[in-house]
């Protein structure tokens, strides 16, 4: 990378430490957590190819790791994504880092290979179309995996702590969450990537 391209990728990654360790991108709602943190991700990815995506998602995947387990470990949920928590009923395991790491590195891979591909099987100049495409994407895999990876390590744990089945858990998480994450990312994200492209 030249230096135009470090100095961009620095500022995102100062943007990510924001969204993960402040009430900006970490809001805690019941059991669960909504987050914009996929916010950079997606634009990384968008921006600058595969690889400075894949590593922004290893960044926000080490700042998830760290709040759980140095800031937040006693929360009821925070087993799914540390194996150190402090959380009386349930304890995670390795498990608990593939559902951590996994899933964001993978969001961070996936909206330059959906914008790529959808540019690629259209006559017509839809870039823009393709960014809002692979934003979408990049969040709801990052959602999708994580929720399904929750069902594999732990789903009985956390149908008890919530209260509720595990599928009926999960579908609420998506609509509730997911869904409203993945507009956010739709709208917000091509239009940053337009700006760090000009630039």
């Amino acid at each position: 990378m030249n230096l135009k391209t470090t100095l961009k990728v620095c500022f995102i990654v100062a943007i990510e430490l924001i969204f993960c360790f402040t009430p900006l991108g970490t809001i805690p709602i019941g059991p669960i957590a909504a987050t914009l943190s996929m916010v950079p991700v997606v634009i990384s990815s968008l921006t600058f190819g595969k690889k400075v995506g894949m590593f922004m998602g290893g960044v926000f995947a080490l700042c998830s790791f760290i709040y759980w387990t140095f800031i937040m470990p006693a929360f009821p949920t925070a087993f799914l994504f540390t194996p150190f928590s402090e959380a009386a009923m349930y304890k995670g395991n390795v498990g608990s880092l593939i559902i951590c790491f996994l899933p964001r590195i993978l969001a961070g891979l996936t909206p330059i290979i959906v914008a790529d591909s959808f540019s690629m099987t259209s006559n017509n100049d839809n870039s823009i179309k393709g960014d809002v495409l692979g934003s979408i994407v990049g969040s709801m895999t990052n959602t999708v995996l994580v929720l399904l990876l929750i069902f594999i390590f732990f789903g009985r744990e956390y149908s008890t702590i919530v209260g509720k089945n595990i599928l009926t858990i999960l579908g609420m998480t998506v609509i509730t969450n997911g869904i409203p994450e993945a507009i956010i990312c739709a709208i917000a994200c091509p239009i940053v990537v337009r700006i760090l492209k000009s630039v």
